[in-house]
């Protein structure tokens, strides 16, 4: 009987791809295989002490892939996989269907473990591997990410003396006239192929010139306020001009030409903001928040790879 479903599965999956499935596209562009000895190092029930089997890592990881895709709820995750043929087939199963439950619980061991940074690596040796090294320089920048504040006052301890789940890491910050509460994505990604290669992630009120994403011997391009930070590659930061020292014409022209090299890296944020819908987390810590951030960058390379290579090929 799990043949006949599985054959008449497959066979309407026929006419969805026919119609266009973008999963289909950019699913054969990673090789996931790559991923599974660090997520399978997260469990132990395969030593001789056995335990309850867990679902296959590859097939749980393809299901976060989906949710920060399609900015989907961990319910709503779960009835998607079971409703829709195209998100069986991305998986590679006709018959295992996550409960919310353990979509939750499968997260949570990447935060706990660490592992989360292990798969960002795999993702980045993959892309090494595809010629699509960093060979020039890598642009900086940095985004906030908000939460709810929940109705606490704004001098409430938070953090480990928190007395409530909501947004326990989560800080304010203004910028310009407009506040935010929450946390502080920053990233660097390559000034030719624009694709991430580095994440990390702050709470709000953490300034952009604290955290130094480049490598050494890399050129970072920055804009102002990153202007005379340290970096340990070479300072590609715009220069700002303060009271009594107005920016000169020279100043003025280095400036534009750094705009003009570092702004693809606003690509990222607006795929977060606008395609993914991920500027804003229900999750209430730093680990958490750049869990859901590395997945989104594996989704955004992933997405781009397209053209990452189409440069390559030019």
């Amino acid at each position: 009987m799990r043949n006949l479903t599985d054959f008449a599965l497959r066979l309407e999956y026929e006419r969805v791809k026919d119609l266009g499935d973008k999963l289909v596209d950019i699913g054969g562009r990673l090789n996931w295989e790559g991923f599974r000895p660090a997520l399978e190092a997260m469990y132990k029930n395969n030593t001789e002490c056995g335990g309850r089997p867990n679902l296959d890592v590859i097939v749980m990881f393809k299901s976060l892939f989906i949710q920060q895709l399609y900015n989907l709820s961990d319910e709503q995750l779960e009835r998607e996989i079971a409703d829709r043929i195209s998100f069986r087939v991305f998986l590679g199963t006709t018959e295992t269907v996550p409960d919310s439950t353990t979509i939750w619980k499968f997260r949570e061991r990447l935060v706990e473990n660490g592992v989360d940074r292990e798969i960002w690596s795999e993702m980045q040796r993959q892309l090494d591997a595809m010629n699509l090294k960093v060979q020039k320089g890598v642009m900086q920048d940095a985004t906030f990410i908000t939460a709810d504040p929940g109705h606490a006052k704004a001098d409430t301890p938070r953090g480990i003396e928190s007395k409530t789940r909501r947004s326990k890491d989560g800080t304010w910050a203004k910028k310009g006239a407009k506040s935010f509460f929450g946390y502080k994505l920053h990233d660097c990604t390559d000034d030719e192929f624009c694709l991430v290669r580095r994440i990390e992630v702050t709470s709000a009120n953490v300034h952009d010139s604290q955290v130094d994403l480049a490598e050494e011997g890399e050129v970072r391009y920055a804009d102002k306020g990153y202007s005379g930070a340290k970096t340990r590659g070479y300072d590609a930061a715009m220069k700002k001009a303060t009271r009594g020292h107005p920016l000169s014409y020279k100043d003025e022209m280095r400036n534009r030409r750094i705009s003009k090299k570092r702004s693809p890296v606003e690509r990222f944020y607006a795929f977060i903001k606008c395609v993914c819908k991920a500027g804003h987390v229900a999750v209430t810590t730093i680990p958490r928040v750049r869990v859901k951030m590395i997945i989104t960058g594996i989704v955004f390379n992933v997405y781009h790879l397209a053209s990452a290579k189409s440069k390559l090929e030019a």
